[in-house]
């Protein structure tokens, strides 16, 4: 029987998958791992394990996960995944947009593990390259925000509005028994307004949404956010505002886009103290939402408080220019609780994408590119007032809010649908539409087809007018240069780009040349087949704000992964939502807040921190509103389980947290 048992698992052995992805991605191999553990005196890995692993903390069970597939099992479940997303042509805008990416980026720079295994720059010995493109993503936002300095960058629009508001806070002042608040234009995107209230209560700041038109900057008042174009695509004149702000020592924000900059007068030009956003339409795929790298730029004064990294120009040991992470004494792992932010490297393959893509079009490639998509904004604008809409706004850059009856959504919705073709519905009477890179004349006609209801055009789209005039305001239409810097404009061909690509990359340690012995929070195994589908259109191509009926996909893919992590860490429930350690850290304390506020303990607001934890640690605790108390750690970085004891009693009726990082750093 026992010989039949054998006989027949090797039968099934032999039918089972030859490549197992374990194989191909642990480094040691089975001799190796011998003779590792022969040199440390155990005959197999799980004795090693018993004898190191403390017995209280082991997990008696196996994981119930499913079984591992190889590579290509892996490929095929995620193209059956990929086929259950519908990839609509989506015009909702809120700071995503449809682009392309340069065939010459995709393929040397997305698809390159020179590029997207290297480790975070702290050796600037070894990170030249990635440096030396971050500091074009930098020059790139200052130019086209008019502001001094800008980092190298942020996780996402809405976060980057959130560290100018805590910027704002951290550089003001205001009157004793004041309460202090932050204004909000209601023209701000939605997300953005919900993730800075979030963020706002946390830090004990009073948010008030409305027009800022009617702000009023009484005592208590540090600063305003505004939307440069608005999320219904208004382009508004906020000199008066700035003017208002600071009189009463208030600064002022703008959340814009880079790609209106163009054309637009920039922020630090009408009196902008910071100007945020996302450079995802440089380049970038929406990803159904992300990743995307943000910018933050603000003025020199403000530089010891920016947030995430900023990358200097410096000279090494020969005298020779070079780069290198700056003032970074404003960052968490030298600053803890005292730091700007709890953002360490954000996005950085994201950032090289976007100023790339600036560096291989240049200020004229991208001017041409935001006067086509403006010329077609304003040609269906002609358009659709010629069917008897009403355009809401008369001034635009690249969205148009339309005025329907209410009857009329339904069928518009019905006829969009039909086309395969997302709006955005602002209001029961208004739809949005936002224009990009990929609109064609083709596309135009559709829409303006949907918005026929079906019946013959009295008119052809080509008959509107080759050049419509601008609805950019006269007095709001840019007039300083950008992008001035040579290395904009050296690189038009693909030959010259790939080379200079090239160059960089070889600049760089990465996973192509050599093992990275760092951990710390970030591991570079990103294997080949998990990054292929990054660049299948069924992902890259859908609007995060898209019906959730056409990511279908997507969503069994989260709650596969949310059921896996849920098993693996023993939690009943596992959010997907923040989108980087740091942030997971920063909603896990608010979490906890908000149960402590649930029972009545609102006021509790310590959290016990070892004084090994990574420096993120300390700052997303002051970031949830909490005061951060050190507990002593050994050399080795053991806490020490006796001061651990004392400060827990000394603050126990205010303890709300224990954090600490398991294993430790």
């Amino acid at each position: 029987m026992n010989a039949k048992n054998d006989s027949a698992m090797q039968t099934v052995r032999a039918f089972l998958a030859a490549d197992r992805f374990v194989q191909r991605h642990v480094g040691p191999s089975p001799d190796e791992v011998q003779a590792m553990l022969a040199t440390l005196g155990y005959a197999t890995l799980d004795a090693f394990i018993d004898a190191v692993v403390p017995q209280d903390i082991r997990l008696r069970r196996s994981l119930e996960l499913p079984p591992g597939r190889s590579e290509r099992e892996v490929l095929q479940a995620l193209r059956g995944l990929a086929a259950q997303n519908q990839v609509f042509r989506s015009y909702i805008g809120m700071g995503y947009y449809a682009c392309f990416t340069p065939q010459v980026i995709q393929r040397n720079i997305v698809e390159n593990p020179g590029w997207y295994t290297a480790y975070t720059p702290y050796q600037p010995e070894i990170a030249q390259g990635r440096l030396e493109a971050l500091l074009n993503f930098q020059t790139m936002v200052s130019d086209l925000t008019a502001l001094e300095i800008a980092n190298a960058s942020l996780l996402d629009e809405s976060t980057a509005a959130a560290e100018a508001m805590h910027l704002t806070a951290a550089v003001t002042a205001a009157p004793a028994g004041a309460t202090r608040s932050f204004l909000v234009a209601e023209g701000c995107h939605p997300q953005t307004i919900a993730v800075v209230r979030t963020r706002a209560e946390a830090s004990g700041l009073q948010v008030v949404v409305g027009d800022p038109a009617g702000f009023e900057f009484r005592p208590g008042v540090i600063g305003a956010l505004v939307q440069y174009p608005t999320t219904e695509g208004k382009i508004e004149d906020y000199r008066a505002l700035c003017r208002r702000a600071h009189e009463a020592g208030a600064l002022v924000t703008a959340a814009t886009d880079l790609l209106a900059l163009t054309l637009l007068t920039p922020p630090g030009e009408w009196g902008a103290d910071i100007a945020v956003g996302s450079s995802q339409r440089f380049g970038v795929p929406m990803g159904y939402g992300g990743p995307h790298a943000a910018f933050f730029a603000t003025r020199d004064e403000y530089k010891r408080h920016l947030p995430g990294r900023i990358i200097g120009v410096s000279r090494d040991a020969a005298g020779r220019p070079a780069l290198r992470m700056a003032l970074q004494t404003r960052e968490q792992h030298i600053r803890r609780e005292k730091a700007t932010s709890n953002i360490c490297t954000a996005q950085v393959l994201l950032a090289v994408m976007a100023s790339m893509y600036a560096v291989y079009h240049g200020p004229e490639g991208l001017k041409r590119i935001a006067e086509r998509v403006h010329m077609l904004t304003v040609l269906l604008a002609a358009a659709l007032a010629r069917l008897g809409y009403r355009i809401v706004h008369a001034s635009c850059f690249d969205t148009l809010c339309i005025e329907v009856e209410p009857w009329a959504l339904s069928r518009l919705g019905d006829a969009a649908r039909a086309r395969s073709i997302n709006f955005r519905t602002i209001s029961p009477t208004r739809i949005g539409i936002s224009l990009d890179e990929a609109t064609t004349l083709g596309d135009l006609a559709d829409i303006v087809a949907v918005f026929s209801l079906n019946e013959v055009l009295p008119f052809m789209v080509e008959d509107l007018g080759a050049r419509p005039d601008t609805a950019i305001p006269e007095g709001l239409r840019r007039a300083s240069p950008y992008l001035t810097h040579p290395v904009f404009h050296k690189y038009r061909s693909e030959t010259e780009m790939l080379r200079y690509i090239k160059r960089l990359e070889s600049r760089d340690l990465s996973l192509t040349s050599a093992m990275i012995p760092l951990g710390s929070c970030t591991m570079k195994l990103n294997a080949t087949t998990e990054m292929v589908p990054l660049s299948w259109r069924e992902f890259n191509r859908l609007h995060p704000f898209a019906p959730r009926e056409q990511a279908q996909g997507y969503r069994t893919l989260c709650r596969q992964l949310e059921a896996q992590l849920a098993e693996i860490t023993g939690f009943p429930a596992v959010s997907l939502q923040p989108n980087s350690g740091a942030q997971g850290e920063l909603t896990g304390l608010l979490v906890l807040r908000a149960y402590h506020k649930s029972r009545g303990q609102g006021d509790r607001d310590v959290c016990l921190i070892p004084t090994s934890a990574h420096g993120t640690n300390p700052a997303s605790a002051v970031m949830a509103g909490l005061t951060v108390v050190p507990v002593k750690s050994d050399a080795t970085g053991n806490i020490d389980v006796r001061d651990l004891r004392e400060k827990a009693a000394a603050h126990k009726s205010k303890l709300a947290a224990l954090m600490v990082t398991y294993p430790s750093t």
